[in-house]
Protein backbone atom coordinates (compact mmCIF):
# COMPACT_ATOMS: atom_id res chain seq x y z
CA UNK A 1 0.00 0.00 0.00
CA UNK A 2 2.82 2.39 0.84
CA UNK A 3 4.46 1.81 -2.53
CA UNK A 4 1.16 2.21 -4.37
CA UNK A 5 0.31 5.48 -2.66
CA UNK A 6 3.81 6.83 -3.28
CA UNK A 7 3.63 5.79 -6.93
CA UNK A 8 0.20 7.38 -7.37
CA UNK A 9 1.36 10.60 -5.74
CA UNK A 10 4.51 10.67 -7.89
CA UNK A 11 2.55 10.15 -11.11
CA UNK A 12 0.00 12.83 -10.23
CA UNK A 13 2.76 15.24 -9.20
CA UNK A 14 4.69 14.56 -12.41
CA UNK A 15 1.61 15.21 -14.57
CA UNK A 16 0.73 18.41 -12.73
CA UNK A 17 4.31 19.69 -12.76
CA UNK A 18 4.60 18.90 -16.48
CA UNK A 19 1.41 20.87 -17.13
CA UNK A 20 2.65 23.80 -15.05
CA UNK A 21 6.04 23.75 -16.80
CA UNK A 22 4.33 23.69 -20.19
CA UNK A 23 2.08 26.61 -19.25
CA UNK A 24 5.06 28.61 -17.95
CA UNK A 25 7.11 28.01 -21.11
CA UNK A 26 4.13 28.77 -23.36
CA UNK A 27 3.31 31.99 -21.53
CA UNK A 28 6.97 33.04 -21.55
CA UNK A 29 7.27 32.33 -25.29
CA UNK A 30 4.14 34.36 -26.03
CA UNK A 31 5.35 37.25 -23.93
CA UNK A 32 8.83 37.19 -25.51
CA UNK A 33 7.31 37.05 -29.01
CA UNK A 34 5.11 40.05 -28.30
CA UNK A 35 8.09 41.99 -26.93
CA UNK A 36 10.27 41.03 -29.92
CA UNK A 37 7.57 42.02 -32.42
CA UNK A 38 7.28 45.39 -30.71
CA UNK A 39 11.06 45.88 -30.92
CA UNK A 40 11.11 44.94 -34.64
CA UNK A 41 8.32 47.37 -35.45
CA UNK A 42 10.02 50.07 -33.42
CA UNK A 43 13.29 49.54 -35.29
CA UNK A 44 11.49 49.69 -38.66
CA UNK A 45 9.75 52.89 -37.59
CA UNK A 46 12.98 54.59 -36.52
CA UNK A 47 14.74 53.71 -39.78
CA UNK A 48 11.68 54.91 -41.74
CA UNK A 49 11.90 58.23 -39.91
CA UNK A 50 15.54 58.61 -40.98
CA UNK A 51 14.64 57.73 -44.59
CA UNK A 52 11.87 60.33 -44.54
CA UNK A 53 14.48 62.90 -43.50
CA UNK A 54 16.78 61.80 -46.30
CA UNK A 55 19.36 60.31 -43.93
CA UNK A 56 19.99 56.99 -45.64
CA UNK A 57 23.12 55.33 -44.30
CA UNK A 58 24.65 52.23 -45.83
CA UNK A 59 25.32 50.01 -43.99
CA UNK A 60 22.51 50.81 -41.59
CA UNK A 61 23.63 50.89 -37.95
CA UNK A 62 21.59 48.55 -35.73
CA UNK A 63 20.98 47.65 -32.16
CA UNK A 64 19.02 44.66 -30.89
CA UNK A 65 17.40 44.14 -34.30
CA UNK A 66 20.19 43.63 -36.84
CA UNK A 67 18.39 42.52 -40.03
CA UNK A 68 17.33 45.80 -41.74
CA UNK A 69 16.73 46.70 -45.40
CA UNK A 70 15.60 49.87 -47.25
CA UNK A 71 13.83 49.24 -50.57
CA UNK A 72 13.31 52.07 -53.13
CA UNK A 73 10.14 52.44 -55.22
CA UNK A 74 11.65 50.22 -57.92
CA UNK A 75 12.35 47.28 -55.57
CA UNK A 76 16.07 47.92 -55.34
CA UNK A 77 17.88 47.63 -52.02
CA UNK A 78 19.50 51.00 -51.39
CA UNK A 79 20.67 50.29 -47.85
CA UNK A 80 20.97 47.35 -45.48
CA UNK A 81 22.57 46.32 -42.24
CA UNK A 82 25.93 44.60 -42.47
CA UNK A 83 24.46 41.20 -41.43
CA UNK A 84 22.12 41.07 -44.43
CA UNK A 85 24.02 43.17 -46.97
CA UNK A 86 24.13 41.90 -50.58
CA UNK A 87 21.06 39.69 -50.00
CA UNK A 88 17.73 39.95 -51.83
CA UNK A 89 14.73 41.59 -50.16
CA UNK A 90 13.72 39.64 -47.09
CA UNK A 91 9.99 39.95 -47.85
CA UNK A 92 7.43 41.36 -50.21
CA UNK A 93 4.69 42.70 -47.98
CA UNK A 94 1.78 44.28 -49.79
CA UNK A 95 0.12 46.79 -47.49
CA UNK A 96 -3.58 47.33 -48.14
CA UNK A 97 -6.41 49.37 -46.74
CA UNK A 98 -4.17 52.39 -46.29
CA UNK A 99 -1.98 50.72 -43.67
CA UNK A 100 1.63 51.86 -43.42
CA UNK A 101 2.93 48.99 -41.27
CA UNK A 102 2.63 45.23 -41.38
CA UNK A 103 4.21 42.17 -39.74
CA UNK A 104 4.55 38.59 -40.94
CA UNK A 105 6.44 35.41 -40.17
CA UNK A 106 8.74 34.32 -42.99
CA UNK A 107 10.35 30.88 -43.00
CA UNK A 108 13.31 30.24 -45.30
CA UNK A 109 13.80 32.37 -48.38
CA UNK A 110 16.98 33.69 -50.01
CA UNK A 111 17.51 36.44 -47.43
CA UNK A 112 17.73 34.11 -44.41
CA UNK A 113 19.59 30.87 -43.64
CA UNK A 114 17.77 27.69 -44.57
CA UNK A 115 15.31 26.50 -41.97
CA UNK A 116 15.16 29.81 -40.13
CA UNK A 117 11.85 31.52 -39.44
CA UNK A 118 11.85 35.25 -38.83
CA UNK A 119 9.39 37.91 -37.78
CA UNK A 120 9.46 40.60 -40.47
CA UNK A 121 8.00 44.08 -40.02
CA UNK A 122 7.44 46.39 -42.99
CA UNK A 123 7.10 50.18 -42.74
CA UNK A 124 6.15 52.40 -45.71
CA UNK A 125 7.50 55.92 -46.04
CA UNK A 126 6.84 58.54 -48.74
CA UNK A 127 9.94 60.18 -50.17
CA UNK A 128 9.87 62.38 -53.30
CA UNK A 129 6.27 61.45 -53.92
CA UNK A 130 7.05 57.77 -54.11
CA UNK A 131 6.67 54.87 -51.68
CA UNK A 132 9.78 53.47 -50.04
CA UNK A 133 9.71 50.38 -47.81
CA UNK A 134 11.75 49.61 -44.70
CA UNK A 135 12.07 46.02 -43.52
CA UNK A 136 13.30 44.86 -40.09
CA UNK A 137 13.48 41.24 -38.99
CA UNK A 138 14.66 38.94 -36.20
CA UNK A 139 14.49 35.17 -35.62
CA UNK A 140 11.27 33.94 -34.01
CA UNK A 141 11.36 33.03 -30.32
CA UNK A 142 11.79 29.22 -30.04
CA UNK A 143 9.18 27.21 -28.07
CA UNK A 144 11.57 26.74 -25.14
CA UNK A 145 12.54 30.45 -25.35
CA UNK A 146 16.11 29.86 -24.12
CA UNK A 147 18.07 26.73 -23.10
CA UNK A 148 18.83 28.12 -19.65
CA UNK A 149 15.16 28.95 -19.04
CA UNK A 150 14.08 25.53 -20.31
CA UNK A 151 16.61 23.80 -18.05
CA UNK A 152 15.47 25.89 -15.08
CA UNK A 153 11.75 25.24 -15.63
CA UNK A 154 12.10 21.52 -16.39
CA UNK A 155 14.59 21.06 -13.57
CA UNK A 156 12.27 22.86 -11.17
CA UNK A 157 9.37 20.65 -12.25
CA UNK A 158 11.45 17.51 -11.71
CA UNK A 159 12.65 18.79 -8.33
CA UNK A 160 9.10 19.62 -7.25
CA UNK A 161 7.92 16.19 -8.40
CA UNK A 162 10.68 14.53 -6.41
CA UNK A 163 9.90 16.60 -3.30
CA UNK A 164 6.18 15.80 -3.49
CA UNK A 165 6.89 12.09 -4.01
CA UNK A 166 9.38 11.98 -1.14
CA UNK A 167 7.07 13.96 1.13
CA UNK A 168 4.20 11.63 0.32
CA UNK A 169 6.41 8.62 1.04
CA UNK A 170 7.41 10.05 4.41
CA UNK A 171 3.84 10.99 5.34
CA UNK A 172 2.43 7.61 4.30
CA UNK A 173 5.26 5.79 6.10
CA UNK A 174 4.60 7.77 9.27
CA UNK A 175 0.87 7.07 9.09
CA UNK A 176 1.25 3.38 8.31
CA UNK A 177 3.88 2.96 11.02
CA UNK A 178 1.08 3.20 13.58
CA UNK A 179 -0.96 0.68 11.61
CA UNK A 180 2.04 -1.66 11.46
CA UNK A 181 2.54 -1.29 15.21
CA UNK A 182 -1.13 -2.17 15.75
CA UNK A 183 -0.81 -5.20 13.46
CA UNK A 184 2.35 -6.41 15.20
CA UNK A 185 0.78 -6.02 18.62
CA UNK A 186 -2.34 -7.86 17.46
CA UNK A 187 -0.20 -10.77 16.28
CA UNK A 188 1.48 -10.96 19.70
CA UNK A 189 -1.88 -10.67 21.47
CA UNK A 190 -3.31 -13.50 19.37
CA UNK A 191 -0.23 -15.60 20.10
CA UNK A 192 0.06 -15.32 23.85
CA UNK A 193 -1.24 -12.23 25.60
CA UNK A 194 -5.00 -11.56 25.32
CA UNK A 195 -4.78 -9.02 28.15
CA UNK A 196 -2.52 -6.65 26.23
CA UNK A 197 -3.77 -3.76 24.11
CA UNK A 198 -2.51 -2.16 20.91
CA UNK A 199 -0.63 1.17 21.14
CA UNK A 200 -2.72 4.30 20.71
CA UNK A 201 -0.90 7.10 18.83
CA UNK A 202 -0.93 10.60 20.33
CA UNK A 203 -2.71 12.05 17.31
CA UNK A 204 -6.26 13.17 16.75
CA UNK A 205 -6.85 11.28 13.52
CA UNK A 206 -8.40 8.14 12.07
CA UNK A 207 -5.47 5.94 13.20
CA UNK A 208 -6.07 7.02 16.81
CA UNK A 209 -9.77 6.21 16.46
CA UNK A 210 -8.89 2.85 14.88
CA UNK A 211 -6.59 1.95 17.78
CA UNK A 212 -9.27 2.86 20.33
CA UNK A 213 -11.87 0.79 18.47
CA UNK A 214 -9.47 -2.17 18.30
CA UNK A 215 -8.75 -1.91 22.04
CA UNK A 216 -12.47 -1.71 22.78
CA UNK A 217 -13.05 -4.81 20.65
CA UNK A 218 -10.16 -6.62 22.35
CA UNK A 219 -11.62 -5.76 25.74
CA UNK A 220 -15.00 -7.14 24.76
CA UNK A 221 -13.43 -10.26 23.29
CA UNK A 222 -11.41 -10.83 26.44
CA UNK A 223 -14.50 -10.36 28.60
CA UNK A 224 -16.44 -12.76 26.38
CA UNK A 225 -13.63 -15.33 26.55
CA UNK A 226 -13.43 -15.05 30.33
CA UNK A 227 -17.20 -15.34 30.58
CA UNK A 228 -17.10 -18.38 28.32
CA UNK A 229 -14.39 -19.99 30.46
CA UNK A 230 -16.32 -19.26 33.65
CA UNK A 231 -19.51 -20.56 32.07
CA UNK A 232 -17.79 -23.77 30.96
CA UNK A 233 -16.24 -24.23 34.39
CA UNK A 234 -19.46 -23.55 36.28
CA UNK A 235 -21.55 -25.60 33.87
CA UNK A 236 -19.21 -28.57 34.19
CA UNK A 237 -19.40 -28.27 37.98
CA UNK A 238 -23.21 -28.05 38.01
CA UNK A 239 -23.56 -30.89 35.53
CA UNK A 240 -21.13 -33.04 37.49
CA UNK A 241 -23.27 -33.02 40.64
CA UNK A 242 -26.46 -34.62 39.21
CA UNK A 243 -24.40 -36.97 37.07
CA UNK A 244 -22.44 -38.10 40.13
CA UNK A 245 -25.66 -38.57 42.10
CA UNK A 246 -27.20 -40.67 39.32
CA UNK A 247 -24.03 -42.75 39.06
CA UNK A 248 -23.96 -43.30 42.83
CA UNK A 249 -27.59 -44.45 42.84
CA UNK A 250 -26.98 -46.89 39.98
CA UNK A 251 -23.77 -48.28 41.50
CA UNK A 252 -25.46 -48.70 44.88
CA UNK A 253 -28.37 -50.54 43.26
CA UNK A 254 -26.06 -52.83 41.29
CA UNK A 255 -24.18 -53.85 44.41
CA UNK A 256 -27.30 -55.56 45.81
CA UNK A 257 -29.90 -55.70 43.03
CA UNK A 258 -32.12 -58.20 44.81
CA UNK A 259 -32.58 -56.22 48.00
CA UNK A 260 -32.53 -52.74 46.49
CA UNK A 261 -35.55 -50.42 46.28
CA UNK A 262 -35.65 -49.85 42.52
CA UNK A 263 -38.59 -47.49 42.73
CA UNK A 264 -36.67 -45.12 44.99
CA UNK A 265 -33.64 -45.44 42.70
CA UNK A 266 -35.75 -44.57 39.67
CA UNK A 267 -37.17 -41.53 41.45
CA UNK A 268 -33.68 -40.37 42.41
CA UNK A 269 -32.47 -40.83 38.82
CA UNK A 270 -35.47 -38.91 37.47
CA UNK A 271 -34.76 -36.10 39.93
CA UNK A 272 -31.17 -35.90 38.69
CA UNK A 273 -32.30 -35.99 35.08
CA UNK A 274 -34.77 -33.19 35.78
CA UNK A 275 -31.93 -31.09 37.14
CA UNK A 276 -29.77 -31.90 34.12
CA UNK A 277 -32.61 -30.99 31.79
CA UNK A 278 -33.16 -27.68 33.60
CA UNK A 279 -29.48 -26.75 33.32
CA UNK A 280 -29.32 -27.66 29.62
CA UNK A 281 -32.55 -25.77 28.92
CA UNK A 282 -31.22 -22.66 30.66
CA UNK A 283 -27.93 -22.89 28.78
CA UNK A 284 -29.77 -23.08 25.47
CA UNK A 285 -31.89 -20.07 26.44
CA UNK A 286 -28.78 -18.07 27.31
CA UNK A 287 -27.18 -19.06 24.01
CA UNK A 288 -30.20 -17.75 22.10
CA UNK A 289 -30.21 -14.51 24.08
CA UNK A 290 -26.47 -14.06 23.61
CA UNK A 291 -26.95 -14.44 19.87
CA UNK A 292 -29.01 -11.23 19.97
CA UNK A 293 -31.93 -12.64 18.01
CA UNK A 294 -34.74 -10.06 18.27
CA UNK A 295 -37.96 -11.32 19.76
CA UNK A 296 -41.53 -10.60 18.77
CA UNK A 297 -43.12 -7.20 19.38
CA UNK A 298 -46.29 -8.20 21.20
CA UNK A 299 -48.50 -5.81 23.11
CA UNK A 300 -48.57 -7.42 26.55
CA UNK A 301 -50.58 -6.49 29.64
CA UNK A 302 -48.27 -7.33 32.55
CA UNK A 303 -51.12 -7.87 35.01
CA UNK A 304 -52.87 -10.29 32.66
CA UNK A 305 -49.61 -12.11 31.95
CA UNK A 306 -48.82 -12.55 35.66
CA UNK A 307 -52.35 -13.79 36.42
CA UNK A 308 -52.20 -16.29 33.54
CA UNK A 309 -48.82 -17.65 34.63
CA UNK A 310 -49.86 -17.96 38.27
CA UNK A 311 -53.10 -19.74 37.36
CA UNK A 312 -51.12 -22.37 35.43
CA UNK A 313 -48.67 -23.32 38.17
CA UNK A 314 -48.93 -25.17 41.43
CA UNK A 315 -48.22 -22.88 44.34
CA UNK A 316 -45.81 -24.15 46.96
CA UNK A 317 -46.09 -20.91 48.96
CA UNK A 318 -48.84 -18.40 49.61
CA UNK A 319 -48.98 -15.86 46.78
CA UNK A 320 -50.46 -12.36 47.11
CA UNK A 321 -51.31 -10.65 43.81
CA UNK A 322 -51.63 -6.85 43.66
CA UNK A 323 -52.24 -6.25 39.97
CA UNK A 324 -53.24 -2.89 38.52
CA UNK A 325 -54.60 -2.94 34.95
CA UNK A 326 -53.16 -0.78 32.18
CA UNK A 327 -49.48 -1.63 32.63
CA UNK A 328 -48.87 -2.59 29.01
CA UNK A 329 -45.52 -3.12 27.29
CA UNK A 330 -44.30 -3.99 23.79
CA UNK A 331 -42.08 -7.07 24.03
CA UNK A 332 -41.84 -10.79 23.28
CA UNK A 333 -44.68 -12.41 25.27
CA UNK A 334 -42.94 -15.79 25.53
CA UNK A 335 -39.75 -14.24 26.87
CA UNK A 336 -41.66 -12.09 29.35
CA UNK A 337 -43.47 -15.19 30.59
CA UNK A 338 -40.07 -16.85 31.10
CA UNK A 339 -38.89 -13.78 33.03
CA UNK A 340 -41.92 -13.87 35.33
CA UNK A 341 -41.53 -17.62 35.85
CA UNK A 342 -37.86 -17.27 36.77
CA UNK A 343 -38.57 -14.51 39.31
CA UNK A 344 -41.41 -16.47 40.91
CA UNK A 345 -39.32 -19.68 40.96
CA UNK A 346 -36.53 -17.80 42.73
CA UNK A 347 -38.98 -16.32 45.24
CA UNK A 348 -40.53 -19.74 45.97
CA UNK A 349 -37.13 -21.26 46.68
CA UNK A 350 -36.22 -18.62 49.25
CA UNK A 351 -39.52 -17.41 50.75
CA UNK A 352 -40.50 -18.51 54.23
CA UNK A 353 -44.24 -18.51 53.59
CA UNK A 354 -45.45 -15.69 51.36
CA UNK A 355 -44.70 -14.25 47.94
CA UNK A 356 -46.09 -10.87 46.90
CA UNK A 357 -46.37 -9.89 43.24
CA UNK A 358 -47.21 -6.31 42.28
CA UNK A 359 -47.93 -4.83 38.87
CA UNK A 360 -48.53 -1.12 38.44
CA UNK A 361 -47.92 1.74 36.08
CA UNK A 362 -45.74 4.79 36.69
CA UNK A 363 -46.95 7.66 34.52
CA UNK A 364 -44.28 10.27 35.32
CA UNK A 365 -41.94 9.11 32.56
CA UNK A 366 -39.12 8.12 34.89
CA UNK A 367 -36.11 6.16 33.69
CA UNK A 368 -36.21 8.18 30.48
CA UNK A 369 -39.42 6.45 29.33
CA UNK A 370 -41.56 9.21 27.76
CA UNK A 371 -44.74 7.12 27.89
CA UNK A 372 -44.15 6.15 31.51
CA UNK A 373 -43.11 2.78 32.86
CA UNK A 374 -44.75 -0.56 33.61
CA UNK A 375 -43.39 -2.04 36.84
CA UNK A 376 -43.42 -5.62 38.14
CA UNK A 377 -42.28 -6.35 41.70
CA UNK A 378 -41.70 -9.82 43.14
CA UNK A 379 -41.12 -9.92 46.90
CA UNK A 380 -40.44 -12.82 49.23
CA UNK A 381 -40.24 -13.00 53.03
CA UNK A 382 -37.02 -14.96 53.10
CA UNK A 383 -33.55 -14.08 54.34
CA UNK A 384 -33.05 -11.33 51.76
CA UNK A 385 -29.90 -10.33 49.89
CA UNK A 386 -27.17 -8.06 51.25
CA UNK A 387 -26.75 -4.77 49.32
CA UNK A 388 -23.21 -5.66 48.28
CA UNK A 389 -24.42 -8.96 46.79
CA UNK A 390 -27.36 -7.62 44.77
CA UNK A 391 -25.45 -7.49 41.49
CA UNK A 392 -23.58 -10.72 42.11
CA UNK A 393 -26.75 -12.81 41.94
CA UNK A 394 -27.24 -11.75 38.30
CA UNK A 395 -23.97 -13.42 37.32
CA UNK A 396 -24.26 -16.85 35.77
CA UNK A 397 -24.11 -19.90 38.07
CA UNK A 398 -23.93 -17.67 41.14
CA UNK A 399 -25.28 -18.74 44.53
CA UNK A 400 -24.66 -16.96 47.77
CA UNK A 401 -24.81 -18.50 51.25
CA UNK A 402 -26.40 -21.49 52.91
CA UNK A 403 -29.83 -19.87 52.70
CA UNK A 404 -29.43 -19.82 48.91
CA UNK A 405 -27.38 -22.96 48.36
CA UNK A 406 -27.36 -25.60 45.66
CA UNK A 407 -29.92 -27.70 47.50
CA UNK A 408 -32.72 -25.21 46.70
CA UNK A 409 -32.99 -26.66 43.20
CA UNK A 410 -31.97 -23.66 41.17
CA UNK A 411 -29.56 -23.82 38.25
CA UNK A 412 -27.91 -20.46 38.95
CA UNK A 413 -29.07 -19.23 35.54
CA UNK A 414 -32.63 -18.05 36.16
CA UNK A 415 -31.81 -14.53 37.33
CA UNK A 416 -29.18 -13.87 34.61
CA UNK A 417 -31.73 -14.99 32.02
CA UNK A 418 -34.39 -12.72 33.53
CA UNK A 419 -32.11 -9.66 33.49
CA UNK A 420 -31.00 -10.32 29.92
CA UNK A 421 -34.64 -10.59 28.77
CA UNK A 422 -35.43 -7.31 30.56
CA UNK A 423 -32.54 -5.49 28.93
CA UNK A 424 -33.41 -6.83 25.47
CA UNK A 425 -36.92 -5.42 26.00
CA UNK A 426 -35.46 -2.01 26.76
CA UNK A 427 -35.97 -2.22 30.52
CA UNK A 428 -34.13 -2.96 33.76
CA UNK A 429 -34.21 -5.63 36.46
CA UNK A 430 -32.70 -4.85 39.84
CA UNK A 431 -32.96 -5.68 43.53
CA UNK A 432 -34.34 -2.85 45.66
CA UNK A 433 -34.52 -2.26 49.40
CA UNK A 434 -37.21 -4.13 51.30
CA UNK A 435 -38.15 -4.33 55.01
CA UNK A 436 -37.67 -8.08 54.87
CA UNK A 437 -36.77 -10.61 52.20
CA UNK A 438 -35.75 -9.87 48.63
CA UNK A 439 -37.52 -7.40 46.34
CA UNK A 440 -36.95 -7.79 42.59
CA UNK A 441 -38.16 -4.82 40.51
CA UNK A 442 -38.69 -5.04 36.74
CA UNK A 443 -39.17 -1.72 34.94
CA UNK A 444 -40.19 -1.69 31.26
CA UNK A 445 -41.21 1.15 28.93
CA UNK A 446 -44.96 1.67 28.91
CA UNK A 447 -46.51 0.80 25.55
CA UNK A 448 -47.63 3.83 23.52
CA UNK A 449 -51.34 4.37 22.88
CA UNK A 450 -53.02 2.20 20.29
CA UNK A 451 -52.32 3.34 16.72
CA UNK A 452 -48.81 4.63 17.47
CA UNK A 453 -45.54 2.76 17.47
CA UNK A 454 -42.36 2.77 19.49
CA UNK A 455 -38.90 1.93 18.14
CA UNK A 456 -37.90 -1.56 19.32
CA UNK A 457 -35.21 -1.86 21.95
CA UNK A 458 -31.76 -2.73 20.73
Amino acid sequence: MKRRLTLYAGVVAAVLCALVAGVVLFATQRTATAYLTKEIMGTAGRVATEVDRGNILDPIPHGLIYDIQVIDPYGKIVAASSEIKDRPPMADLHLADGRSTSTSTVCGGPAFPAGRCSIVAGQQVFLGGRVWTVYAAAPVVPPLVHPILAIAVIGGALLLTGCITYGTHRAVSASLASVEAIRTELDEINACCPGRRVPTPDTDDEIHDLAESVNLTLGRLQAAMEQQRRLASDASHDLRSPIAAIRAEVEDALMDPGEHDWKATGQAILSGLDRLQAIVSDLLTLARLDAGTPGASDRVDLAELVKTEMDQRARAKRVVLLLDPGAEVVADRVRLARLVTNLVDNAERHAESTITIKVYRVADGRDAHPEGAAVLEVLDDGAGIAPDKREVVFQRFTRLDAARNRDTGGTGLGLPIARQIAEMAGGTLAIKDSPHGARFVLCLPQAPPEGTSRAPAS
